[in-house]
């Protein structure tokens, strides 16, 4: 899996070129794959800075980072700054890690250092996962099967993996022709019913480029626009600990209310990080049907075909939307039991798609 998921990254997603600087971040469980990466890279002429941390090591950061935690070192601005390409490899050996932490404290580190973040989303970047015992038992899988699991989400298990992802982005663009003419979305499902509008917006085609495994189309809703209530029915690792049972209520596209089964004290103290915080930066649809069950890890359960997810707080410019945070929370809601309509019209129902939409 290793060598092909390698140059999946190098010549799909990155695009690597001739004398780019590619700045990858991993944690030790990722090692096996790395050696393959930088062979692929190197191999098309770009070099690559293997950013490696020990598991934990954010979490120390937020314990005993003193100024740091607030104060962005010169050093890692220096790298963001000349890095033309990035790779984020999610491979935590516990997603948990960071329960213990005051969620107060992520709030505060996440807007002191959001200039790394803009800089990165200013240029390619691409966020993957590697397969780690951890996410296994969040998964409640056994370690191979939720490597196979992975292998199938990213087509690997296929015999041209590009040509597979290209026929999703071709179905996505038809989906995309349809939104983009949309003007109210209403998602409907036991314990919600919210209504947005995403007129004059615009829809992008998540095909592999930027997040991989991939499977999705976005927008970035109105800002002032959500109106009613939603009860997500995945769970979702976050901030180092669980969220279970989110709930949130909206009033002129602000959220009014919230709690949740499990992860309360986060998502409150998320909600509080700034004043976009309690606003909508996305909405998205999630086609990937290779992931048939969650798994926790919001990377690949809002891409599970069937699924939409909406994330508190910053906006992705290209999608015209305008709101600003600090904060990106992704949250996902299955619809197997519920049905997203566009301007009325169903285009999601039961987990499946509808009309000219339905898959065979």
């Amino acid at each position: 899996m290793e060598a092909r998921f390698a140059r999946l990254l190098a010549d799909y997603c990155l695009e690597a070129q001739e004398g780019e600087t590619v700045l990858i971040e991993a944690e030790t469980p990722a090692l096996p794959l790395l050696p393959h990466l930088k062979r692929a890279l190197l191999e098309r002429g770009a070099y690559p800075l293997i950013r490696l941390g020990y598991p934990g090591e954010a979490k120390d950061l937020l314990l005993h980072g003193g100024r740091w935690r607030t104060e962005i070192p010169e050093a890692e601005r220096a790298l963001y700054e000349r890095a033309d390409k990035f790779l984020r490899i999610l491979s935590q050996e516990n997603p948990l890690e960071g329960a213990e932490v005051d969620p107060a404290l992520a709030v505060e580190h996440a807007r002191a250092w959001r200039p790394l973040a803009e800089a990165r989303l200013r240029k390619r970047w691409t966020l993957t996962l590697y397969p780690t015992v951890g996410y296994a038992v969040g998964a409640g899988m056994g370690t191979e099967a939720f490597r196979r699991y992975l292998e199938r989400a990213l087509f690997l298990d296929q015999e041209d993996p590009v040509a597979a992802w290209r026929a999703l982005s071709r179905f996505q663009e038809g989906l995309i022709a349809k939104l983009s003419q949309a003007k109210t979305l209403r998602i409907q499902a036991p314990g919600t019913d919210l209504t947005l509008s995403v007129a004059g917006r615009t829809w992008i085609n998540s095909d592999g480029k930027r997040n991989m495994p991939s499977g999705e189309v976005f927008t970035g809703p109105l800002e002032d626009s959500a109106e009613g209530e939603v009860r997500f029915n995945l769970p979702a690792f976050v901030g180092g600990r669980q969220v279970e049972g989110a709930y949130l209520r909206f009033q002129d596209g602000a959220v009014v209310e919230a709690r949740a089964k499990l992860g309360e004290d986060y998502l409150l103290s998320a909600l509080a990080t700034d004043a976009g915080a309690r606003r909508l930066g996305e909405i998205g649809i999630g086609t990937n049907f290779a992931l048939d069950r969650p798994t926790g890890l919001i990377l690949l359960d809002e891409k599970m075909g069937g699924t939409v997810h909406l994330a508190l707080g910053r906006s992705y410019p290209e999608t015209g939307g305008k709101n600003e945070s600090a904060l990106h929370l992704d949250l996902v809601l299955s619809l197997k039991e519920g049905r997203l309509l566009v301007d009325g019209e169903p285009i999601l129902e039961g987990g499946r798609f509808t009309g000219p939409f339905a898959q065979k």
